[in-house]
């Protein structure tokens, strides 16, 4: 008998133990893996966030400023009978001091609590006395001084470091380089008003002033090399003298110019090298009421820094022109503007100085950065002396009221300003102001020019000329591909491209540098050639073969016609190289690079932007590729049938629905690949002569923001400003990707709503 099962019989049971515990797993995995994917986005915005911050906090001690703090203050017993100060300086640890007073006595002394170490007396004639001084330089601690007799005394204060016992100790002493006896300047005798020194190698120039008249001595020793045996030239050189009594001579370190200054609005340039010929007077302040109260030399002696009675600080230099050198205004500070400036001095390792004025303030320029770094008051008037250490850390002050205040400097980084890094800046010897990048050099007197503009313009070229010949390539292959291509072919050719990839970019960079370069040289009219004649010969044989009969096209499988063009490529290949070297017998005189840079004007370098081109544009296709092909082939396929189905031809389908409605994706694509070629590294590195330079000439290298850091940031020193600088440079680069990906972004969401209806 058969039994008829009924419906409640066949029922499936879903809320067995087993279903239950399948939905709690399920439940549980859903609720695990939307909790992993959001904390794992968290996590990415997180790091990003910290990179950015961490950026940020090795880049803001950039533009700290500056402070000054007074630590201690004293008065020396030991300087109470000896006059007024001509010279106060420290030794490289700031512990040790020196005073030399008008009495010619010279003191050193501790800086903490002015105790006194040792004291010396200058060997002055009898009878004689101080009526001048001047410092050769901070670097090389020697100083002049002129007597009333018309002679002078040079000496040097030295110290000798030990450590007994693990301690420190510093000895001070005073030498005479040339000799304990003064040295005869003027031969009739008379007072010098002021004196001057500067030594060069073995030459010196000793320059003293009387009135308005000029003594110049030129000293010059010769060691015999077979007996050791050193000879002095000493040679008297007649100076034209200047309107005026002379207040103050300063000298090159060169011995190439010298200035001379009698206290009204002109300075007259004198040429050593022209036998002390006057160069010319040239006016430094402008009007009647203003007058030239402190001068001196930068760090490196090329620059010249007047301050006027009315608080105006101008800095000059020579600068060369069409045969002839010219004094010239390079800029101006006026921090302490209605204040008449009493004395200059400069740092001993950075173009920053320092101003004194008649009010007891103290202000802190530095010229490469053209800012004020900060005016501090010292004292209810003006200071009697003062001096900078070695390190700029630490500020001695003496007051008309004979204290001694020790102060601590803090100023880091001086050298960094928006116009420096950005800007334009006159640098020390150039014929204008310019964009350089030059961190570090030989010559402690050396000027930091750290601009960013011509590596940030770098970064912009290599990646144009490398999305020139990336993009449209990678955009038609991947079109070709996933619209036109066999699908059997289809599968050969993506997973090889997309293979290139992987491909090292050290590899590329290294071939880019040692093979790619010298054949652009060797062939360069051959790879024109290869760039004209291959888009124009696809062109030709893709009509060529439309007009093919029947037969002959459909030999060739549908969507396998690219196959064709292999060996057109190879055929244009050979005949480009082939022909190059009678291209370059017929139109460039045999030698492309020779035409380019004499007749035309252009300069070529092996190494250059179209090298950087074609390597890191080989490096980025595959990105565009990949992502754009992935695009394109997602195209519903009822819109491209519909679209032919209304009687359009694959090209127009091709155009106006699937393009458009790719588009957001080939977007991406460009962008990707375009944030991969600013941040490439080692292509630029290798294949370019790192030069930075701001020329859109595709025959000239670059620099670029990733190669510079790469190449720079092992030698710079941690904390340094070339090293925060450096940091600088990563920050900007993030901040550009970031703020391109986030444009990117915003227009795909567009291209996206607005294509989405088709």
């Amino acid at each position: 008998m058969n039994m008829q099962s009924s419906p409640q019989d066949t029922r499936i049971d879903f809320d067995t133990k087993a279903m239950q515990r399948h939905r709690k797993v399920r439940h549980f995995k859903d609720h695990f893996t939307r909790w992993y994917v959001a904390v794992g986005g968290l996590g990415v915005i997180a790091a990003i966030l910290l990179i950015f911050l961490y950026l940020l906090s090795e880049v803001l001690p950039l533009f700290s400023g500056a402070d000054l703090e007074e630590r201690t203050r004293y008065q020396p017993a030991w300087a109470a009978n000896s006059g007024a100060p001509l010279m106060l300086a420290m030794e490289e640890q700031a512990e040790v001091g020196v005073r030399l007073a008008e009495s010619g006595q010279l003191a050193f002394f501790q800086t903490a609590d002015g105790a006194l170490i040792s004291e010396q007396q200058l060997p002055i004639p009898d009878g004689a006395q101080i009526t001048s001084f001047n410092v050769e330089s901070p670097t090389s601690r020697q100083f002049v001084v002129g007597l009333s007799n018309g002679q002078v005394i040079i000496g040097r204060h030295d110290y000798r470091v030990t450590y007994p016992e693990d301690r420190r100790l510093i000895t001070p002493s005073l030498v005479f380089p040339y000799g304990s006896e003064p040295l005869t300047l003027d031969e009739q005798g008379r007072a010098l008003d002021s004196v001057t020194m500067r030594v060069n190698g073995d030459n010196m120039a000793l320059i003293g002033s009387v009135g308005r008249n000029l003594v110049y001595t030129r000293i010059s020793s010769r060691e015999n090399l077979m007996t050791g045996e050193v000879s002095v030239d000493q040679q008297q050189i007649p100076l034209a003298p200047v309107s005026g009594d002379i207040q103050k001579v300063l000298v090159d370190p060169l011995l190439q110019w010298m200035y001379v200054f009698n206290g009204n609005q002109y300075v007259n340039v004198y040429a050593l090298r022209q036998d002390g010929a006057l160069l010319e007077r040239y006016p430094v302040v402008e009007g009647a009421d203003r007058k030239v109260t402190a001068a001196n030399l930068l760090l490196g002696g090329i620059s010249l820094i007047i301050g006027d009675n009315e608080g105006n600080l101008n800095q000059w230099f020579m600068v060369r022109g069409e045969g002839t050198s010219k004094l010239t205004l390079v800029r101006s500070f006026d921090a302490q503007k209605g204040t008449a400036i009493t004395d200059i001095q400069g740092e001993e390792r950075r173009k920053v100085f320092l101003a004194a004025d008649e009010k007891g303030r103290l202000g802190f320029y530095n010229t490469t950065a053209h800012q004020n770094l900060m005016v501090e008051s010292v004292d209810d008037r003006s200071v009697a002396a003062y001096s900078i250490g070695p390190r700029a850390a630490d500020l001695l002050v003496e007051h008309t009221d004979g204290q001694i205040s020790a102060w601590k400097v803090d100023n880091p980084h001086p050298e960094i300003s928006w116009s420096a890094l950005w800007g334009k800046v006159w640098y020390e010897s150039y014929p204008e102001p310019d964009y350089v990048w030059q961190s570090s050099s030989g010559s402690t007197e050396f000027e930091p020019k750290l601009s960013l503009a011509p590596l940030t313009f770098g970064t912009l070229k290599a990646a144009f000329y490398a999305m020139i010949l990336a993009t449209p390539l990678a955009i038609a292959a991947a079109v070709y591909t996933a619209y036109f291509m066999a699908p059997a072919m289809r599968r050969k050719v993506k997973p090889i491209i997309e293979l290139m990839e992987a491909l090292p970019t050290v590899i590329l960079g290294f071939l880019a540098g040692l093979w790619l370069a010298p054949l652009l040289e060797t062939n360069l009219p051959g790879i024109v050639s290869l760039l004209i004649l291959t888009p124009i010969a696809f062109i030709a044989f893709a009509f060529a073969w439309s007009k093919m009969p029947e037969k002959v096209r459909f030999v060739v499988p549908d969507g396998w016609e690219a196959l064709l063009l292999v060996p057109v490529l190879l055929i244009i290949g050979w005949f480009s190289f082939e022909m190059s070297i009678y291209l370059e017998a017929w139109f460039f005189g045999g030698d492309m690079r020779m035409y380019l840079t004499h007749d035309l004007g252009i300069d070529f370098d092996q190494r250059n932007a179209l090298v950087v081109g074609l390597a890191m544009g080989f490096a980025v296709i595959p990105t565009i590729y990949s992502i754009a092909e992935d695009a394109v082939f997602s195209v519903p396929r009822h819109l491209t049938q519909g679209s032919l189905a209304l009687g359009a031809t694959p090209w127009q389908t091709m155009s106006r629905v699937v393009i458009l409605t790719a588009s957001p994706g080939i977007f991406s694509a460009v962008m990707i690949g375009m944030g991969r070629a600013v941040g490439e590294t080692m292509i630029v590195l290798m294949a370019t002569g790192n030069t930075a330079i701001m020329d859109m000439n595709i025959f000239e290298g670059m620099r670029t923001l990733s190669a510079n850091i790469a190449v720079e940031m092992p030698e710079s020193e941690v904390g340094s400003t070339h090293y925060r600088v450096l940091f600088l440079a990563a920050l900007v680069l993030l901040s550009f990707t970031f703020v391109m990906n986030t444009l990117a972004e915003l227009i795909r969401q567009r291209l996206r709503k607005k294509y989405a209806s088709l």
